[in-house]
């Protein structure tokens, strides 16, 4: 779920309709008073299975979100790092790395801060050419002096490109499509009980849309914690913007 503000009325109206679906239900057929306790034990049952799944989800998007945070710190890491030891390099090829790391850390605070897919496909483009290029000029420098000091500037170089392939991967890793699924249809028959378990003659429609809006508060948080763009809740460049201002004092 890439927008998962504009999810919240509807699930909140569909739900209201599962709830009031199921008041109807119980003017047309009303529980009797030897099922109330079967059906409270049904309803219960039910309601305790989708906490769990909430629980859970929650708990999916919460561990996926705090990776993203700390391939972030990593990325900015492994950047500073290489920085480091690019002064290993010869004089010509540290400069020109140098200069091509700090291009590369603008465009890694782009990544984190766009919003746009077609920016974030120009971004993602020019990161790789530019890899490409770091990559090469290290390489060129390690073969033509093949030295262990060279060996460490090329590893260097090696855990920057892995950090980025890291994070693209905890960005694309989200909650499965199944698992929303599960939780959505748990949420429409929970409230269909709730609904046909109130007293139809006395509830108001006022109380049947107190579980709708709680269940899609939660919808809610759980698909802004795992939208990495989209929603309200990100994962800021902090780190990687500490580095900027350390490479251009």
């Amino acid at each position: 779920m890439n927008f998962p503000i504009l999810l919240f009325v509807p699930t909140v109206l569909v739900l209201w309709l599962a709830a009031s679906s199921g008041a109807i239900l119980s003017q047309r057929r009303p529980l009797q008073e030897g099922e109330r306790n079967d059906f409270g034990i049904v309803q219960g049952a039910a309601l305790t299975l989708l906490a769990l799944l909430i629980g859970f989800t929650f708990s999916m998007a919460t561990t996926r979100y705090d990776l993203r945070k700390n391939y972030e710190e990593a990325e900015a890491n492994a950047i500073g790092t290489e920085y480091v030891r690019a002064g290993l390099l010869p004089h010509e090829v540290a400069a020109r790395v140098q200069e091509q790391l700090r291009l590369y850390t603008d465009l890694r605070i782009a990544f984190y801060k766009t919003r746009r897919g077609d920016e974030l496909r120009r971004i993602n483009d020019d990161t790789a050419q530019l890899q490409t290029e770091m990559w090469k000029a290290v390489q060129d420098a390690a073969l033509a002096q093949p030295t262990p000091l060279m060996a460490l500037a090329a590893a260097g170089m090696n855990d920057v490109l892995n950090s980025q392939g890291y994070t693209q991967a905890a960005w694309w890793n989200r909650i499965p499509s199944a698992a929303w699924v599960l939780l959505f249809f748990t949420a429409v028959g929970c409230n269909v009980l709730v609904g046909y378990g109130s007293h139809a003659s006395k509830v108001s429609a006022a109380l049947l849309v107190i579980m709708p809006v709680l269940v899609a508060v939660s919808f809610l948080l759980i698909a802004d914690i795992d939208s990495p763009r989209g929603g309200l809740i990100h994962v800021a460049p902090q780190n990687l913007a500490a580095l900027w201002h350390s490479l251009h004092p």
